[in-house]
């Protein structure tokens, strides 16, 4: 098997970056230029995959038809049956021609307004969410914005989406946390078994769920995934149907959480941009694509070949897997002008956060909703917000994200 060559001759130079590095993780941004300087797809031993880091490459990549979401099960496979039950029956992880009749179903379930419905009860929550993190400074000095705005607000806005009782909200969170460690790559056994536990839990509480809409069905999207017909008749198999909340809960969660961690660690490093959504809040929705592009709380998104492909003069052969460095997109010069400068009045912006070609995020307009009103809320109350000291960042590469970010606010 030949590959197109990706460096030098120096058998360090076969694995362009090492996933599990703290300085790395710290900041692959520069990383990825030079690699960009380089060519625009490598082949990482390391990972076992081609990456492409160019906007050009990455967005070939993902809408290229004869590169697909392919599944295949975690092994032993009687060791993670759930985990495996809820990717098999993905939206995400599914090709033509079941993905197309997934999308139409779960696009028309939610096209009965859930968004619209959504947008004023967001905002309120954002506010409560907020004045949670005011009392907080006020009180101690200093306050987790993870903790009290980022973490809560989209776990609380999927579990509003889909009707989970208020009392049962807890249990979503942590469930998401541990599912998504097995999208990272070295996964220690102990975080597998966590993984599967809480896979598990979550298949049979949305079982539960799914019985009681159909017995009382209420103003919610589960209700309407179960009452929503194809043209011919057809609807979503239970199975189906379970995947698809958990993975509405697992991609709004993660993605939402890390874009307004990672998001306001970037304004608050860049004041002069925190300051221009102060004085004009008009930028609040190009502040958002913005925050996408600058640090992209996915990194990386995988596709496997059902044929042989070439990506920017690489060759790709059926069966082997390539990714989608989409932070490394988000940084292209050759996109985007001055693309290591924070700039929440970039436009055109034409990131690739959310995905491109038929996987396009679903969930995209929710999300938009979500962290424009986190950010409108905390410059309503905190325009004096700044760093209370050094954020951590959490050592995952893959799903990029801030375990805390300490916060004060001055002229209070």
């Amino acid at each position: 098997m030949s590959h197109a060559p990706l460096s030098g001759p120096r058998d360090a130079d076969r694995i362009p970056f090492d996933p599990a590095d703290p300085t790395f993780i710290a900041d692959p941004y520069s990383v990825f230029a030079r690699l960009r300087d380089r060519a625009e797809v490598h082949r990482h031993d390391g990972l076992g995959l081609a990456v492409a880091v160019s906007h050009s490459a990455c967005s070939a990549l993902l809408r290229h038809r004869a590169l697909g979401r392919i599944w295949t099960d975690a092994r032993p496979v009687d060791r993670f049956a759930a985990f495996n039950l809820l990717h098999r029956n993905s939206l995400l992880e599914s090709e033509p021609p079941t993905h197309p009749r997934l999308r139409r179903l779960v696009s028309a379930a939610f096209g009965r307004g859930h968004v619209e419905r959504m947008r004023p009860w967001v905002r309120q929550l954002a506010g409560r969410l907020v004045a949670d993190l005011v009392e907080g400074i006020d009180g101690e000095g200093s306050a987790d914005l993870i903790r009290h705005v980022a973490a809560p607000l989209p776990v609380q806005v999927i579990a509003e989406l889909l009707g989970v009782p208020e009392a049962d909200r807890g249990l979503l969170q942590p469930w998401s946390n541990a599912i998504v460690k097995m999208y990272e790559y070295g996964l220690d056994a102990e975080r597998q078994d966590a993984a599967e536990r809480a896979s598990t839990e979550f298949v049979a509480y949305l079982r539960e769920l799914v019985e009681l809409r159909r017995r009382q069905p209420a103003d919610d999207l589960v209700t309407d995934l179960v009452a929503v017909r194809d043209t011919d008749g057809g609807k979503l198999g239970e199975d189906e149907l379970v995947a698809t909340a958990v993975l509405l809960l697992m991609a709004g969660h993660e993605a939402s959480v890390n874009v307004v961690g990672n998001g306001v660690l970037a304004l608050m490093r860049n004041r002069d941009q925190w300051d221009r959504l102060i004085a004009d809040r008009s930028l609040l929705p190009s502040a958002v694509e913005e925050l996408i592009r600058y640090d992209s709380p996915l990194q990386l998104f995988e596709r496997t070949a059902t044929a042989d492909v070439e990506i920017a003069g690489f060759r790709v052969r059926e069966g082997e897997k390539i990714a989608a460095l989409l932070a490394a997109a988000g940084r292209d010069p050759k996109v985007f002008a001055e693309p290591d400068r924070l700039d929440v009045g970039r436009s055109p912006n034409p990131h690739l956060g959310f995905g491109a070609g038929i996987h396009y995020c679903l969930g995209a307009p929710l999300a938009r909703v979500e962290v424009e009103a986190a950010l409108d809320a905390l410059i309503e109350r905190l325009p004096g917000l700044t760093l209370a000291g050094e954020p951590t960042r959490r050592p995952e590469f893959v799903i990029r994200g801030l375990r805390d970010l300490p916060v004060t606010a001055e002229n209070r």
